[in-house]
């Protein structure tokens, strides 16, 4: 959930991605050759993205929340500093003046120390043995996880399935690695009002649509639960269907399986959906664990969603050495080896987290309690708005995100105008066209005061131009309270807006 502030105009990526061929055919050769020219055919990389390289809705709502005076619910970060035990680990690792001062390189696979208290941790959330050297891979943050994952699996041709909505990163990563995406939607199952009412409801994932998408060309499937962006939490029956998907490929597939979330469950499944499977991270089930799986997956996390420290950018990867080795292997080229103070920062701040904080038995079980009151306070300002969200009693939930539904008072408050081709040509937008629910944001943070996501960017462009994302945003609650209770004071004027233009309809009738 980055803001890139360098991100090319759509002119720039046509320039950039421009044939030499249609350079001047009276040039010369050495002209040609110049390395002053601007006529450069794009690296394999770029031509991989495409047209997928102009302005994101990162750095489109990155501007709007520097431009206009907003409650920012948009970008996945928390607003407040991590755990005082996590500050003080930084602090002591950073005038650590011992031999092993951890202010120069370190072990490229990963900080001895923090491999180790890792290694120990997944061995009680796999129930099984890890080895620290040889299954377990430290990297810059998930997201260059994730992407090592793919460069070390995927070869052009072969395909990675997404679970629609996805976290957007995911469909350009395995784009870069030379894989297609193939998209198996989650569907919406609202909940029943007798009334006709537009409720919040459910994301599931229906076993035929996956057993549809997968061939003997799926080299891998990415799994993210809890789930960025709906906050759904794949049950145990979705994960068997996913497992039993896995070996049906053929022994090429392989889950990726994105965990970033996993100590924020704030809506437990019910028990029995937990059974036999461990309780290491409560409400959560780590893939892996499932039966024949963990020969079969990489798992990825990180410690800044966690700590609340997402500029720590340490994340890692844990799986069997056949598949761990090769992220090895590939590491000292993309990054010599990840920051070795916030390594040492790390591993000093595990342990910590396990004991007593803040009247509760440990930071885990306080972190959980923490978010549920957040995400309680902002649901209740969404629902005082206008908007339709899960009802966390029936749906399980985790993450620090509400997929909120568009109800159709909200859509009669957005002012017709917002709608106008002024407004809807956005190249940022998928297919350069900013469908209700990009709209309603953007109108909401330059009028309104509040900063929400479109859901369209996590679909991909053809759901997205079909309209399956328009009922959604995306709203983020890892934000402090006064944030949350401005937001919610700003979204009730979305509601006014609505009441105003109603009252002016009845003026004009009775005129």
């Amino acid at each position: 959930d980055g803001i890139c502030e360098s991100t090319p105009v759509d002119g720039d990526v046509a320039a950039i991605l421009t044939d030499t061929n249609a350079s001047d055919q009276d040039n010369t050769e050495d002209e040609k050759s110049s390395p002053s020219s601007e006529n450069h055919a794009a690296g394999e990389a770029m031509l991989r993205l495409g047209t997928m390289t102009g302005p994101t809705v990162w750095s489109e709502f990155g501007r709007l929340s520097q431009e206009y005076d907003v409650a920012n619910l948009g970008q996945g970060f928390p607003d407040w500093l991590p755990p005082d035990f996590a500050v003080e680990a930084l602090v002591s690792a950073t005038i650590d003046s011992t031999k092993q001062s951890p202010h120069q390189y370190t072990r490229t696979a990963g900080h001895p120390n923090l491999v180790k208290q890792l290694a120990r941790r997944y061995s009680k959330h796999m129930h099984r043995t890890i080895d620290p050297m040889n299954e377990v891979s430290v990297t810059v943050g998930a997201s260059q996880a994730l992407y090592l994952c793919l460069q070390t699996l995927v070869k052009p041709g072969d395909e990675v399935i997404l679970f629609e909505p996805f976290f957007d990163l995911y469909q350009n990563q395995i784009k870069l690695a030379g894989g297609t995406p193939v998209y198996v939607p989650l569907t919406f199952v609202p909940y029943n009002k007798d009334n006709g009412e537009v409720t919040g409801g459910e994301w599931i994932l229906e076993p035929e649509k996956l057993q549809q998408a997968i061939s003997s060309k799926t080299r891998a499937i990415i799994l993210n639960s809890p789930h960025n962006p709906t906050g759904k939490v794949f049950n145990l029956s979705e994960m068997k269907h996913i497992a039993e998907s896995v070996k049906a490929a053929g022994p090429q597939c392989v889950v990726i399986s994105d965990e970033v979330y996993k100590y924020i469950v704030h809506s437990s499944p019910p028990q029995e959906e937990l059974l036999g499977v461990g309780n290491s991270c409560p409400g959560h089930i780590h893939f892996a664990s499932l039966p024949g799986m963990w020969d079969r997956t990489i798992t990825v996390s990180s410690a800044g969603k966690t700590f609340s420290a997402t500029g720590w950018q340490v994340g890692w990867c844990i799986g069997p050495s056949n598949l761990i080795s090769p992220i090895h292997q590939l590491l000292p080229y993309v990054q010599f080896c990840a920051s070795t103070v916030i390594q040492e920062a790390l591993a000093r701040t595990l342990p910590k987290a396990d004991e007593p904080y803040e009247g509760y038995d440990s930071y885990y079980e306080y972190l959980n309690s923490k978010y549920r009151r957040k995400r309680d306070l902002l649901g209740k300002g969404l629902k005082e708005a206008g908007f339709a969200i899960p009802d966390y009693d029936l749906t399980p939930g985790g993450g620090f995100f509400i997929f909120a539904r568009i109800t159709p008072e909200l859509r009669r408050a957005l002012p017709a105008e917002r709608m106008g081709p002024e407004y809807t040509k956005n190249p940022a937008a998928p297919g350069g066209e900013a469908r209700l629910d990009w709209a309603l944001c953007q109108w909401m943070a330059e009028e309104k005061g509040v900063l929400c996501i479109p859901s369209s960017p996590f679909f991909s462009r053809e759901k997205a131009m079909e309209g399956a994302s328009d009922e959604f945003i995306r709203v983020a609650f890892c934000k402090t309270d006064e944030t949350i209770e401005s937001a919610a004071k700003a979204l009730m004027g979305v509601r006014s807006n609505k009441e105003l233009i109603s009252s002016s309809l009845v003026e004009a009738n009775a005129e």
